[in-house]
């Protein structure tokens, strides 16, 4: 007789941390610079400005990102860490309470009350900290925050994103520069929405479609900006 080989289910969740830092970041990478070379180039600044302010750029916004998503993880994990604390201090000083409302949650998830309470009882017997910080609180290893790892992720996406359009500065004539960018970025930022869509099992065509849109639209603001003020100073 044979038996079903056991194969580890592959779940897009695992993935929603660092996809979600390593998506935004290349995007905004790509986009705030290719605006920035676009608006900087449109008022008729020489290539080798235009080179400085994007190299200005992808620094500062690399430094930007970092900082924000450490502060914002942070925050998150100084969350969880005092939900847990918390969590803790009730479990040793009303551990049949802690018993009682984790045997709760499984019964409402459709567990016979005595099967729930042997289950809740066998679990918190083994690590009673651990099953209510899943079953409670929503907080496991997949989901714990990580402010170091969403920083230095968030930061190299943007440094890698943003490095595309200055290798377009680079090589581009300096007579064409601002559509050779346009045109590059763009493709680009289709290209990583495809990615990031198909990564994250979302539709490919509305996540493209999106980000190219929005590209779009920023670049061509920057560069009407650039003109203006280019064309009065």
């Amino acid at each position: 007789m044979s038996h079903p080989r056991l194969h580890p289910e592959q779940h897009l969740v695992n993935r929603i941390r660092w996809l979600r830092a390593a998506v935004l970041g290349a995007n905004d990478g790509i986009l705030s610079t290719a605006s920035l070379i676009i608006g900087v180039a449109a008022a008729a600044a020489t290539q080798n400005d235009v080179l400085i302010a994007g190299v200005a750029g992808l620094v500062a916004g690399a430094m930007s990102m970092a900082a924000g998503e450490y502060v914002f993880v942070s925050s998150q994990s100084d969350t969880e860490r005092a939900d847990l604390a918390r969590e803790r201090q009730e479990l040793n000083e009303n551990p049949e309470f802690e018993l009682d409302e984790l045997a709760s949650i499984y019964v409402k998830r459709g567990v016979d009350r005595e099967l729930a309470r042997q289950v809740a009882r066998q679990l918190m017997a083994k690590d009673a900290l651990t099953s209510h910080a899943r079953d409670e609180l929503g907080i496991s290893e997949s989901t714990t925050a990580r402010p170091v790892q969403a920083a230095l992720t968030s930061a190299l996406s943007f440094s890698v994103g943003a490095a595309m359009p200055l290798l377009m500065v680079v090589v581009s004539p300096a007579a064409a520069l601002v559509p050779i960018v346009a045109a590059a970025s763009l493709g680009f930022l289709a290209l990583l929405g495809a990615i990031g869509g198909r990564a994250g099992g979302a539709n490919v065509l509305r996540a493209t479609g999106r980000v190219t849109f929005w590209g779009a639209l920023a670049m061509a603001l920057t560069a009407g900006i650039g003109k203006l003020f280019g064309t009065v100073v």
